[in-house]
Parts: structure tokens; C-alpha cells; sequence
């Protein structure tokens, strides 16, 4: 009686990814059992790889952009465009653009690092008209609360004295006014839904800037207080 094996993992941070893991997994599986029939499912959580799954299980394909990291120089980033019925949908990772595997270890500072490339993600899928965007959230290598993100995408966040801040999320402490009358336009006809991992809220004690700051390179003196996050949200 021939065997079925199902694989399915996820990608492990910083090293392969979820394609590469079920190559891996699927090969030793063939050298231990020759006869076996062998299934791959991979799981992804809105980090690294969640692009690739999703274009593979639609039929889409993989569109390039060359955007800005998490350290202010340019990466090659990417986002997909899903094949199959329905409305034209992309999907962009974080990771692409401002992921933990793009910053290096040394300047690992969420006080400076921006999620200005994901902004330059979505307008990249708003120029390809999706009329659906689905971003995962996970694996990033920053911390800003998604400020670069919607500088990129035309907001504006001013000081107290009108000033633009700085990149960065430490700058998030002087936000006083947002101003999103130059938002692009096209974003009003797009729906944007966000993976994310539900487990974590977003302010407080076990919130994800206390939680998962630390691997970002935040430390008790290294870090953005939570008050200005809640500038951010909606009263």
C-alpha cells in the first residue's frame, strides 16, 4: 500500500523560505520512500512567502518594483497579482519591502527604519488598477506604526509647528497632524483588507510594538512610546 504525505510548513524566519522548506522536506521524503505519493500545501501567516503561495494556488504571477527599505536605500522588492476569477487583487508582504531580513543586524533602530517601500508597493498595484489589495503584515523589520507607508502613499505628518517629520517612528513622539488631502485618490476605490496575526493587539502591555519590538532592535531606551501610536488612530 503506497503512502501519502502532506507537507506543509511555513517559512523559517530569515533563512528559507516556505518554498524553499517544502523543496527541502519533499526531497527527503522521496529519498525514504520512493513509492510515496507526496502533497505540498504550504502555510503562510502574511509573512515571507505569502506572496509566492498565493500566486502559485491563483495562477498569477510575480510583478518586480524596485522600492525603498526599511533603511532608506533601495531594495528589489515585489508584490503579486492573482490569477482566477474575481476582482483583480494583489497581494504585497511586508517583507518585500520593509522586512526584519532587510535591515542589517547593526542598524536594527525601529526609531529610524520606515515602511516607506509598502506605500511604494501598493501604488506600484494601484498603477496595474487591482480593485483589491491584500497586505500581510508579518516579518517586518520595523516599527513605525505605518507612517512611511502613508507618506508614500501622499499623507503628510506635521509637528505642532506644521513641520514634516522625520522618517522613522521615533519621530512619532512629535506628531501632532495628520494631513491626508493628498492622499492618492485611487485608494478610495480600492478595498485594502490586512493578514495579520489576531493574537497580538496593537497598544499595551502585550502589544505588538512591547511584544515583537525587540527583534526589530527596540530595547527599554531604544523605542517609541505607545501614546504616539494612538495619535495615528482614529478617536
Amino acid at each position: 500500500m503506497s503512502l501519502t504525505v502532506l507537507i506543509a510548513p511555513s517559512g523559517f524566519k530569515e533563512s528559507l523560505s516556505v518554498k524553499a522548506v517544502t523543496k527541502a522536506i519533499s526531497s527527503g521524503v522521496r529519498k525514504a520512500m520512493p513509492d510515496a505519493e507526496i502533497l505540498s500545501a504550504p502555510m503562510v501567516d502574511g509573512g515571507e512567502g505569502t506572496t509566492e503561495a498565493l500566486v502559485d494556488a491563483t495562477g498569477g504571477r510575480i510583478i518586480k518594483a524596485r522600492v525603498t527599505g526599511p533603511v532608506g536605500a533601495p531594495v528589489a522588492g515585489f508584490w503579486g497579482l492573482l490569477g482566477g476569477a474575481g476582482p483583480k487583487t494583489a497581494v504585497i508582504e511586508m517583507a518585500a519591502a520593509a522586512g526584519l531580513s532587510l535591515v542589517p543586524r547593526d542598524r536594527r533602530n525601529p526609531l529610524l527604519t520606515t515602511s516607506r517601500g509598502v506605500g511604494e508597493l501598493i501604488l506600484a498595484a494601484l498603477d496595474h488598477g487591482v480593485e483589491r489589495i491584500l497586505i500581510g503584515c508579518g516579518d517586518s523589520g520595523i516599527n513605525d506604526g505605518g507612517a512611511g507607508m502613508a507618506r508614500a502613499l501622499g499623507a503628510r505628518l506635521l509637528d505642532a509647528q506644521g513641520r514634516e517629520l522625520p522618517e522613522g517612528g521615533g519621530a512619532l513622539e512629535d506628531l501632532a497632524q495628520i494631513d491626508v488631502s493628498g492622499l492618492d485618490p485611487r485608494l478610495a476605490s480600492v478595498r485594502i483588507d490586512a493578514a495579520v496575526n489576531w493574537h497580538n493587539m496593537l497598544l499595551g502591555q502585550k502589544g505588538v510594538a512591547r511584544v515583537f519590538g525587540p527583534q526589530k532592535g527596540a530595547t527599554p531606551r531604544r523605542s517609541w512610546c505607545s501614546s504616539a501610536v494612538s495619535r495615528l488612530m482614529p478617536p
